[in-house]
């Protein structure tokens, strides 16, 4: 019997031990939203959302070029990113899907685009640049409202699932 893994080309098991390797690096979990050209909403999840600037007040996050989102998100003038709440597993699953009706049942909460509720933080954003990231596009948008709870704990993911933050304090 062959070895599955050693008949597979080098190319494709560098690549999978790449991935294996980042996803060595904890990660907070996001749900970026805005809305199509008609207003209708779009909602996927990403793990790869990190501050840029704080004057002006920039953040980014990309995105797989295979999303079917991609060109309304790239159209987008507007989003809004969602930091999850460790309790929000679901909500990270249901907008990780690239298909069905990710909206069922799901409001937004307060003014803008695409604020949801039980969200740790939310960033409220314009479209600043885009720029090629390979395999990806990378979002940078300019803050123009946040909000933040004080009283959670972020969703993690590390390992390829998802983690919870144990907030004891570690000695220096």
């Amino acid at each position: 019997m062959t070895d599955v893994s050693s008949a597979m080309p080098a190319q494709e098991d560098e690549a999978r031990q790449f991935r294996r390797t980042l996803a060595m690096f904890a990660t907070g979990v996001a749900v970026i939203t805005s809305e199509r050209a008609d207003g209708s909403p779009i909602g996927i999840t990403v793990a790869s959302f990190n501050s840029v600037s704080l004057d002006p007040p920039l953040v980014l996050f990309s995105v797989d070029r295979r999303c079917l989102s991609l060109d309304d998100l790239r159209a987008a003038r507007r989003y809004t990113v969602n930091v999850l709440d460790e309790s929000q597993r679901e909500t990270s699953n249901r907008f990780a899907t690239a298909r069905g009706n990710k909206w069922e049942g799901v409001s937004f909460a307060g003014e803008g685009v695409g604020r949801l509720p039980g969200a740790l933080a939310a960033f409220e954003c314009e479209s600043h640049a885009q720029h090629d990231g390979g395999d990806h596009v990378i979002f940078v948008g300019r803050v123009v409202r946040h909000a933040a709870r004080h009283d959670g704990r972020p969703l993690i993911f590390f390992g390829g699932r998802y983690c919870s933050l144990d907030t004891t304090p570690v000695a220096a």
